[in-house]
């Protein structure tokens, strides 16, 4: 028995969820519906890395056409926006973490659920090993390069852990991933 489980029970299941965004109420329910029929309880932490408000300002500069550039005096970011950047992400992850621990008790699971500053996969491998996880289950947009590359989140995941890995797509119903778009949609564990 492990040492979360109360005397004279089933022993816990945790899984560890890492997610990219906020989880809809069909995410949540989707997700909860995978272990409905486990006799123990189940416990789902939630993994959700804070955005990156350097790579946030980086990638909104690469938007950026050369027109744009040459039509605008060019003034270096301050220290001051950077914060205001730092700060808006880090608001942005928490009110995303607790709608998803929201959306995931709504459908009666029990979440538990963090922001992370590590590498993802670092994160969820970390996890994994201090909850006992006994599979992780990675929600994303679909990153169809990423994925033919094999270096999206699901690949280097399966690579790292000992434990069974399920990639969904958020806001698709279980229907939906199952038709498959290409290589998009449920990847097996």
């Amino acid at each position: 028995m492990s040492e979360n489980a109360a005397p004279g029970s089933t022993e816990d299941y945790d899984v560890v969820l890492l997610i990219e965004q906020a989880l809809t109420a069909l995410d949540a329910s989707q997700v909860h519906s995978l272990h409905e029929g486990l006799d123990g309880p189940v416990t789902y932490h939630v993994l959700l890395p804070l955005e990156d408000a350097a790579a946030r300002i980086e990638s909104a500069m690469g938007s950026l056409t050369a027109g744009d550039m040459l039509a605008t005096p060019t003034m270096p970011m301050s220290e001051v926006d950077l914060e205001a950047v730092r700060k808006d992400c880090e608001d942005r992850s928490h009110s995303e973490l607790t709608s998803t621990l929201e959306a995931l008790r709504a459908s009666g699971a029990t979440a538990r659920g963090q922001i992370v500053t590590d590498p993802p996969i670092d994160a969820l491998a970390a996890k994994v090993a201090e909850v006992d996880g006994r599979e992780a289950i990675i929600l994303t947009r679909p990153h169809v390069v990423a994925e033919f590359f094999h270096v999206d989140w699901t690949s280097k995941a399966r690579r790292k852990l000992g434990v069974p890995v399920l990639h969904l797509l958020e806001h698709e119903t279980f229907d939906e991933q199952a038709e498959g778009y290409g290589e998009e949609g449920v990847t097996g564990l």
